[in-house]
């Protein structure tokens, strides 16, 4: 068991994140373990087959069948001690995390997060990972035992899937039984409709200007300004997201001023986020948002004030005021994507 990749699930389904920490993992080895646990456990590992893994673990018991820290952290630890792998690989979500830091303590083992490239010289795992909101890029090493990594999002592009791989998958048992286990999960609250931040592609973003509506709000509209910024988020910024199908984001500034819930904030003490292609509207570009955004791959900046910060960072800037320029190109990539 070379490198072990941990498959983050959800009701039964693979996260489709996973398919990058398989890619990251073959960059490494050819041996690659999938660990799969929960509910539809030895599917979600013939699909994992198809995107870089040689071999799988699967516990399919009922204990595992939703994401808790306690039965996860004691059975990938089991794992780990009993196959000690070279390196343990999952991509940096909530759940990766928390479910890595707390297996590498159990181990006593050391651990690299966020990282956005790896390489593995006998027993040296070297990786790099951004720093300092970006500004410089931070080389760090492990030499010995087994390693355990975390990934930035869509810093590593999943395999071509290979309809054709398939692997044998072994079945564990789970090491914690339901009375052993602190916490229980009742229900989860779902929303539909939605690109996640995480996994956008494309992510539309509006800041504090966009309270520049020019639009007269209605007299039961209380806060004038909140009701304006509102609007602007759901007449013009949605519909160029649903365009170019993909997800919504905002500045800290515009959730500070109430115009948007958190969980659509970019920046430090937001969502990180390393889509192909970022546009941001009327957000001025503080080194805070910077920090959540600056590796997108392509950025497009919409602000009528051409002495911005965010130009700094975009490839192709527009010196407009949203509010006539985003209806625009919602328009024509309306006409050109045929939609």
């Amino acid at each position: 068991m070379s490198v072990l990749v941990w498959i983050e699930t959800f009701e039964g389904s693979m996260n489709p994140s996973s398919r990058e920490a398989l890619a990251a993992a073959r960059g490494l080895s050819s041996t690659v373990t999938a660990a799969v646990f929960g509910k539809n456990a030895a599917a979600i590992a013939a699909e994992a087959a198809q995107y870089g893994a040689t071999a799988a673990v699967v516990c399919d018991d009922a204990t595992l069948h939703d994401y808790r820290l306690e039965p996860y952290a004691a059975l990938l630890t089991k794992l780990v001690q009993e196959h000690k792998p070279a390196v343990v690989l999952a991509v940096a979500t909530a759940a990766g995390r928390e479910l890595l830091s707390a297996s590498a303590a159990d181990v006593d083992a050391g651990i690299l997060s966020d990282v956005v490239e790896l390489t593995l010289n006998g027993d040296e795992l070297h990786a790099v990972k951004p720093a300092y909101a970006g500004k410089i890029i931070s080389k760090l090493a492990i030499k010995s035992g087994t390693k355990f990594v975390t990934l930035r999002g869509r810093a590593f592009k999943p395999l071509d899937a290979d309809p054709a791989a398939s692997v044998s998958p072994v079945a564990v048992a789970p090491v914690l039984s339901e009375a052993q286990i602190p916490v229980k999960i009742e229900a989860f609250e779902k929303e539909s409709g939605k690109v996640s931040l995480n996994d956008a592609a494309i992510i539309v973003s509006g800041g504090r200007g966009i309270a520049n509506n020019p639009k007269a709000a209605p007299a039961d509209a209380g806060d004038a300004a909140i009701w304006k910024a509102k609007d602007g988020f759901a007449s013009v910024l949605q519909p160029l997201v649903d365009t170019l199908g993909g997800a919504l984001g905002a500045s800290r500034a515009a959730v500070d001023a109430g115009f948007i819930p958190y969980e659509y904030q970019v920046g430090q003490t937001g969502k990180n986020v390393n889509p192909d292609l970022y546009i941001a509207c009327a957000i001025s570009g503080a080194i805070q948002h910077q920090a959540g955004m600056r590796n997108s791959k392509l950025i497009v900046a919409i602000n009528k004030d051409g002495e911005a910060p965010i130009f700094k960072l975009a490839r192709y800037g527009v010196v407009e005021d949203m509010y006539a320029f985003v209806p625009v190109l919602t328009a024509e990539l309306k006409k050109r994507l045929g939609k």
